[in-house]
């Protein structure tokens, strides 16, 4: 039986007000610190699981934490998801109406340096939470997936039913992988899921190794930036608000067998309560118009050095994204440009510039 666009709309928006135990992977990350606070704001009550790891400054991860920590409904863990009995009690304990795993190694280009990290955290991690969801079968598991899967794809935009066989990272493979995973769960053990394929996610308190955090500090410091690519590549980029929002109207959104949304391609699997959802704008912008916009909200021209593409990079991204719409009657909005000068007031404000 298939939904109308109306029905699936008031399907994703008529069961978000109720309060939920929302079981959070990654909170002291850029993503799962994002969510965890706008659900906290929403009336639920979160657990938050984190490793901590140091891929990046730990201090940003901790004051992530700290302000969540200040809800009364908040409650942290800091262990590793491989850590696989650990996070079966604390999940255990908690009894989560939904869990939602973000925590990941994240990152293209480091998967060059490090591989195994990603084998340990996005497969065996990911194969971890899957294992306590399994046990305690909540109502719905969301976990996050890439854009980056699309990998050698070339025609665009980017649909959830596009082949995505040729990775060209492992950080991407590990990510196809984990969907994989997951789909065989959903259909084995008749468990209701959801993976997000988030496009370019940029915004306040971001990860300092993505290209808008490391540009800005490095022009109000005066230092040259890398462009890759010679500037030629563009991306779907996504405000993090966006994103946020995109993930609390896909809670409710619980996928069934045989109730694919209408007049849209869902990737709703015919064999298992799973399916895959873009969560970007379709609104691809180049890099050096992203690069322009940095300049023009830090008032001030950037030094650049350009440089070839490396190993692992697309020269594009581009979401299509009416699933996401179909199924939550919202699509991200925010401006480029709105969403850098946020940013740069956030910078401006956390390092007291």
């Amino acid at each position: 039986m298939e939904r109308s666009e109306f029905e699936a709309r008031e399907f994703a928006t008529s069961a978000i007000a109720a309060h939920k135990r929302i079981l959070v992977t990654g909170t002291a990350g850029f993503i799962g610190f994002s969510l965890a606070r706008r659900l906290l704001a929403d009336g639920h009550i979160v657990c938050g699981v984190d490793g901590m790891t140091p891929y990046y400054d730990v201090a940003l991860k901790q004051r992530r934490h700290s302000i969540l920590m200040a809800s009364r409904a908040f409650s942290a863990h800091e262990f590793m998801l491989e850590d696989a009995e650990t996070f079966l009690n604390v999940a255990r304990a908690f009894e989560p109406d939904i869990v939602v795993h973000l925590a990941a190694q994240a990152g293209v280009r480091y998967s060059l340096e490090n591989p195994r990290a990603y084998v340990d955290a996005n497969l065996i991690g990911t194969f971890n939470v899957m294992e306590a969801v399994r046990v305690l079968r909540p109502d719905h598991f969301l976990a996050a997936s890439t854009s980056s899967v699309y990998g050698a794809n070339t025609e665009m935009p980017f649909g959830e039913n596009d082949r995505s066989d040729h990775p060209l990272t492992l950080y991407a493979a590990t990510k196809k992988a984990t969907e994989a995973m997951a789909h065989s769960y959903a259909h084995v053990w008749n468990l209701p899921t959801t993976f997000f394929r988030f496009f370019t996610v940029y915004g306040p308190w971001g990860r300092p190794d993505m290209a808008l955090f490391k540009f800005v500090h490095a022009i109000l410091r005066d230092e040259p930036i890398e462009i890759y690519g010679n500037g030629e590549m563009s991306r779907d980029f996504t405000y993090i608000d966006d994103l946020v929002e995109s993930i609390v109207r896909l809670l409710p959104a619980i996928p069934t067998v045989g109730r694919a949304v209408a007049d849209t391609s869902d990737s709703l699997s015919p064999a298992a309560p799973f399916r895959i959802v873009n969560i970007g704008g379709g609104h691809p912008v180049g890099l050096m118009t992203y690069v322009q916009l940095i300049e023009h909200h830090l008032g001030r021209e950037a030094k650049k050095i350009m440089l070839p593409m490396q190993t692992g990079d697309v020269p594009a991204t581009f979401a299509r994204a009416e699933l996401l719409r179909s199924l939550t009657g919202f699509e991200p909005r925010t401006s480029v440009d709105e969403g850098i000068k946020r940013f740069v007031a956030w910078y401006r404000e956390y390092h007291r510039l």
